[in-house]
């Protein structure tokens, strides 16, 4: 549905579905290779030739730059015009994915892919910030990994195989298009405050409540990262075990597109049961799956593992975000959460590329494993401190 704001032009309405999802997507547009992780690395091997290691350094480059770029936008984006710096972005990222088709030295595309996630990230902090400023910060970011999950399950069902047709650069031409029809949907935003304005508005706000947000951020970081290690390696664990790389990309769209699931319950529920018993169940019934893996020479436990995890992931992480974002008012820790989750995405397959070896797949299981645990646990005090703020 579309209303009319102050200038005429046509915006969707406030607190609507349309504007979940447009927000959803300005803030995917800037990661959505961390939905394609799998599918790059393994194009990065067939079509580029490198080895899983140097693999793993590329993907973990661009999230890392997504990191930086995610910690500048802490500090600068309240500064900003949100809707033109977002078309400045959108195009500087197309841009930066043209000219990664005619990379193909290892180095050289690590250089690049840090730019292009530095730019990423700035956009993704962005996009966070405008969420915060929505009625229910949870339900938009769950509607923010339904929509990770929706097209990265499209990506991981195309990718690979336009890969073996026309070569790594099919995977940087998905993230083209996934800008451009950010780009589209981006004039039908409503007219938001800028992030300078609403700090102005809420300076009498409650204070940051500090040791609560810092675990609640160390617990964004050992979830992102538990996940990131194995999922970045999902395919090759795969292929390790026998399985081609056709059979692979089927079965992970279709857990992918399960996984959509999680994301939608949160969208449907909110935070009516609370925050710290959705994070608990989310990383228990998350680290037991992922443990499956180490039987991934069984199909039917490779696809439930991978399904399950995915859906814990979608329907938990809305609600971590969440929690940052209810334990200040201000907003500037969920934008430094999107700092926080980058370096957990970065750092989970870096950590994985340098213990995998030849073939040391158990490690990073076990790893992943013990991380969801502990997120749990030291989520579970501030997710229930934010509940007695509400």
């Amino acid at each position: 549905m579309l209303s009319k704001e102050r200038n005429g032009i046509l915006k969707v309405k406030k607190n609507s579905l349309q504007v979940a999802i447009f927000l959803a997507f300005l803030a995917t547009a800037g990661l959505f290779y961390v939905n394609l992780g799998a599918a790059f690395l393994s194009a990065f091997v067939d079509g580029l030739g490198v080895s899983r290691s140097e693999a793993g350094f590329i993907t973990s480059a661009n999230k890392y730059g997504a990191a930086f770029g995610g910690l500048i936008a802490t500090f600068f984006v309240k500064y900003l015009k949100w809707r033109r710096s977002a078309y400045i972005l959108i195009l500087l990222l197309i841009t930066i994915d043209s000219l990664s088709f005619f990379l193909s030295e290892t180095n050289t595309l690590i250089g690049v892919r840090f730019l292009h996630g530095s730019i990423g990230g700035f956009l993704v902090g962005l996009g966070f910030s405008i969420i915060a400023r929505t009625e229910s910060p949870d339900k938009v970011f769950g509607m923010l990994v339904a929509i990770q999950y929706t097209f990265g399950s499209i990506g991981i069902f195309t990718v690979p195989k336009l890969v073996g047709v026309f070569g790594p650069g099919a995977a940087f031409g998905a993230l083209i298009i996934f800008s451009l029809i950010t780009a589209s949907m981006i004039p039908f935003i409503p007219d938001y405050d800028d992030v300078s304005k609403t700090d102005k508005s809420k300076a009498n706000s409650k204070n940051l409540l500090l040791i609560p947000a810092a675990l609640s951020l160390l617990a964004i970081f050992l979830f992102q990262s538990s996940n990131m290690g194995i999922a970045d390696y999902t395919i090759e664990l795969g292929k390790e075990n026998g399985y081609s790389v056709n059979y692979l990309s089927n079965v992970l769209t279709v857990a992918n597109i399960i996984a959509i699931a999680g994301a939608l319950l949160v969208y449907k529920v909110g935070t009516k049961f609370g925050r710290a018993k959705p994070i608990i169940i989310g990383t228990s019934v998350a680290g037991l799956f992922t443990f499956a893996l180490h039987w991934t020479e069984l199909a039917s436990v490779y696809f439930i593992a991978n399904a399950i995890t995915g859906i814990t992931w979608a329907f938990t992480i809305p609600f971590l975000l969440g929690l940052c974002a209810a334990l200040d008012k201000k907003g500037q820790v969920v934008i430094f959460a999107g700092f926080v989750s980058k370096i957990g995405l970065a750092s989970g397959p870096l950590i994985a590329a340098m213990v995998i070896g030849e073939s040391n797949f158990n490690a990073i299981i076990n790893l992943s494993t013990v991380g969801l645990l502990l997120c749990g646990l030291i989520a579970l005090w501030p997710a229930k401190k934010s509940e007695r703020l509400n």
